[in-house]
């Protein structure tokens, strides 16, 4: 069972396995028909595509009237379903993979661990990996015959947007803002309608989670480097603009052999749509 990361080879190996599903999860923030788009040029063989707007998001506004951020969480039977429908059992290793250094493929991962499935991967290092390695890309579309994956205890924690505020006057709990720094900053803001962080929240770009090479750097460099943000990352909260890269960092807590971390799954698209939450600004 692959639980993290997965290697371009190891995954050519399996290609055929009728016990293997593949997810091609590229997407574009600023252009939403870019990632089917490109899977329709060329994607690994045998893989389906899951959009990152709506088979792995759910509605912007919930049953109470109010915003819930670009991306929140999909009704979990809604989710199920959406799975068993790419022919996931309980038993399939899932593989999900990106263009964009698990940037995408990561909220994929997440989403499985959410609904009580350990054998999903991400591929290291995505499709610039695997054409490095020389594999091929195809055009054909594979059809699956449904699957029957159940909906299990969750293997991963979430926190509401009340938590969140509730944690700003104890800061009992660590929030690491994986968003790049000059947003964290307030800077250079294009995607949401505030720029700023949410007060007391560390930065912690999901990028540099990554290689010059695109892929993970190792477990002991991870440790290492997440070491500084939090002493215990059952105590730490994971956000970002909209709740998709936050999962880069858990994957990355992960492959560190630091499990544990929350999901905040509004993040900070939710957050700064009610202007009676606070906001900061500059480098803390």
């Amino acid at each position: 069972m692959h639980t993290t990361l997965i290697d371009a080879v190891t995954l050519s190996q399996h290609l055929d396995d009728p016990k293997w599903v593949i997810l091609d999860c590229r997407h574009d923030l600023m252009n939403p028909d870019a990632g089917r788009d490109s899977f329709a040029i060329g994607h690994i063989a045998g893989a389906q595509f899951a959009n990152v707007d709506t088979d792995l998001s759910g509605a912007k506004v919930g049953a109470d009237g109010k915003f819930r951020g670009r991306h929140p969480l999909p009704e979990r039977a809604v989710l199920i379903a959406t799975l068993r429908a790419w022919g996931i059992d309980d038993d399939t290793q899932v593989v999900a993979y990106d263009a964009h250094g698990g940037m995408f493929a990561a909220r994929l991962w997440w989403l499985l661990r959410w609904v009580g499935h350990p054998a999903v991967a991400v591929l290291d290092g995505g499709l610039v990996a695997w054409q490095a390695a020389g594999q091929a890309m195809v055009t054909r579309f594979a059809v699956r015959a449904p699957g029957n994956i159940s909906d299990k205890p969750s293997l991963v924690a979430t926190v509401s947007v009340d938590e969140v505020v509730a944690n700003l006057s104890t800061q009992a709990r660590t929030v690491v803002d994986a968003r790049a720094n000059d947003r964290y900053r307030g800077e250079n803001e294009t995607i949401d309608p505030v720029g700023g962080h949410i007060p007391g929240a560390k930065n912690r770009f999901f990028k540099d989670n990554l290689t010059a090479e695109g892929r993970f750097k190792d477990a002991a460099q991870l440790k290492a480097e997440f070491a500084p943000l939090f002493a215990d990352p059952a105590q730490a909260i994971m956000q970002c603009g909209s709740g998709v890269t936050a999962c880069h960092n858990l994957l990355a807590l992960e492959v560190a052999g630091l499990p544990g971390a929350a999901l905040y799954p509004g993040s900070w698209s939710e957050w700064c749509a009610d202007p009676a939450r606070p906001v900061a600004t500059g480098p803390n």
